[in-house]
């Protein structure tokens, strides 16, 4: 199937062959998991405007792609689905402090939220957060250790608990704990639980962003699965970012500026709502209302005081995320 083969490709090149007006001519795009086929038709659209350019891609989960920039992995621009990995690159001189403020909304072109997919029918009527914690439900969703769309599942399952029980503290960990107990395999990232709960059939509902429920649905028939939305989820910002250390070596800032400022664009934000992400631009927005149900969305700074406090107590080593995953 086209997705299976796009998934199976580490790198997609678009080639045109007439003369770049840039310094450099060649851009490496490392993003998140289950981006490849959005970021294959943004790429196309992009070369198509300025010919000559080539565009790379590398997907993975999103932290283990910041570890790999470290490593030498020469990315001119990241296009992430969550701030604490462009963070990261700051901290070690990749990415400057500022990035936020380079482009609007955060840096963030659009946005999407956890959402559910189950199996023809609902046949175990999972409806909210709630049915996840039965006994006879199968959750699948990535491993958070290594997937920023997983960091966004722990985050929203804590969210409701958080508003469930008035914020008592051991009982909203009692309930995410007991979600986690039931994931039977935990895959690197999120296009990997995508296969394991389409392909190989594992597992009674899948988590994951509500553009990859809708895409899984359409792709593979919604006589097969069918998107399900909670009633409420968390607020998933995609932030992008030029490697500026990166970016400077090759000599693609301005390629780098050109190619990000694009994703902002009318053409690129009808095509990112083509793929289920919500968009900005309030024309386009209007123009695919219907694609998306309405739900209450929560953020990290409104919930959790920010990433940088959801980093120190959730996700640094021993935290509440190890708490709930080591006890799994």
């Amino acid at each position: 199937m086209k997705r299976l083969l796009l998934a199976g490709a580490a790198v997609a090149s678009l080639l045109f062959a007439s003369t770049s007006a840039f310094a450099a001519d060649k851009l490496l795009n490392a993003s998140y998991d289950v981006g490849r086929e959005l970021f294959v038709a943004i790429n196309k659209a992009f070369v198509e405007e300025h010919p000559g350019v080539t565009v790379d891609q590398s997907h993975a989960g999103t932290s283990k792609q910041a570890r790999s920039i470290v490593e030498g992995l020469g990315a001119d621009v990241v296009t992430f689905n969550q701030v604490p990995d462009i963070d990261f690159l700051v901290k070690n001189g990749y990415v400057a402090a500022d990035w936020q403020k380079a482009l609007p909304n955060n840096a963030s072109p659009f946005y999407s939220l956890p959402s559910f997919l189950v199996r023809a029918g609902n046949p175990k009527n999972i409806r909210d957060w709630d049915d996840l914690v039965r006994d006879d439900v199968q959750v699948i969703f990535p491993n958070p250790k290594t997937s920023g769309n997983a960091r966004y599942t722990y985050l929203a399952a804590t969210a409701y608990a958080k508003e469930k029980f008035n914020n008592d503290e051991a009982k909203v960990k009692d309930f995410v704990g007991k979600i986690f107990a039931h994931v039977p395999v935990f895959d690197t990232g999120g296009r990997g639980a995508t296969t394991t709960f389409a392909e190989r059939g594992i597992g009674d509902v899948l988590i994951t962003f509500e553009s990859e429920t809708q895409g899984i649905a359409r792709e593979y028939g919604t006589d097969n699965y069918q998107p399900v939305t909670p009633s409420v989820s968390l607020l998933a910002e995609f932030p992008v970012a030029i490697v500026d250390k990166v970016a400077k070596e090759h000599g693609s800032e301005d390629l780098a500026k050109t190619y990000l400022d694009f994703l902002y664009t009318p053409k690129a934000q009808e095509i990112e709502a083509e793929y289920s992400l919500r968009v900005h631009d309030e024309a386009v927005a209007a123009k695919f209302k219907d694609k998306f149900p309405q739900v209450r969305l929560v953020t990290v700074e409104d919930v959790f005081g920010g990433w940088e406090k959801v980093q120190a107590e959730h996700f640094a080593e021993g935290g509440l995320l190890d708490q709930i995953y080591g006890n799994r």
